[in-house]
């Protein structure tokens, strides 16, 4: 899709109703539901991620990054950008672009809002997480964090919405936590991308491909 189509129909995305519950779940980890009957969601965290759309060769494009490997649950896999809310953020927006900024180096004041999106809730980490949908108009230049970041990865949105893309690989592959299990991802630029941000990702699709 050109940049200039997606903003086109930026006003459609806007407005566009979507089963959120549904589009997540089609994307979640089959072990999901025991992990939020063990959660403690009442005394859940909070943060703040993006879904940022920009233009690269006059396509779209939206950004991933590989986690650094690190002592806690989401080392070294693929997320949104983003991240906790601290004390001085005005509101958990705020929270996702201050992260943003912090993480992949983008100047956030281009950045303009599309949407939000559904809450999710992630019960290994035990954050409530905010999700929105933003956009640029013009090219970015990336920096990544290095204490965070293993790597940016852009990925053209085609590939989110070609269903070949949505696979099913041994946990396994993805993390050594879930050996034995099989979990809905969608392959990305050679990276699975899973649990969470598959979820926000499914919402994503859904919503785009209800105006196309």
């Amino acid at each position: 899709m050109t940049i200039n189509r997606f903003i086109e129909i930026i006003p459609k995305i806007k407005e566009s109703i979507v089963d959120s519950n549904f589009s997540q779940l089609k994307m979640a980890p089959p072990f999901r539901k025991d992990l939020l009957d063990l959660s403690r969601y009442n005394n859940s965290k909070n943060a703040g991620v993006t879904v940022l759309f920009h233009p690269y060769n006059e396509r779209v494009f939206f950004t991933l990054i590989l986690r650094n490997e690190y002592k806690g649950v989401h080392s070294n896999q693929v997320s949104l950008p983003g991240g906790s809310y601290e004390k001085n953020d005005n509101n958990i927006f705020d929270t996702a672009l201050r992260e943003t900024n912090e993480e992949i180096g983008v100047d956030v004041n281009v950045v303009k809002l599309i949407r939000k999106l559904q809450n999710l809730y992630v019960p290994p980490s035990n954050y409530d997480i905010s999700p929105f949908m933003v956009y640029t108009e013009n090219e970015l230049k990336f920096f990544k964090d290095k204490n965070e970041v293993k790597e940016i990865i852009n990925v053209d949105l085609e590939q989110l919405l070609d269903d070949s893309n949505i696979v099913n690989p041994k946990g396994s592959n993805i993390s050594d936590r879930y050996l034995n299990t099989l979990v809905p991802a969608y392959k990305l630029n050679g990276y699975f991308v899973w649990g969470a941000t598959a979820m926000i990702l499914s919402e994503v699709k859904d919503i785009i491909e209800s105006i196309l």
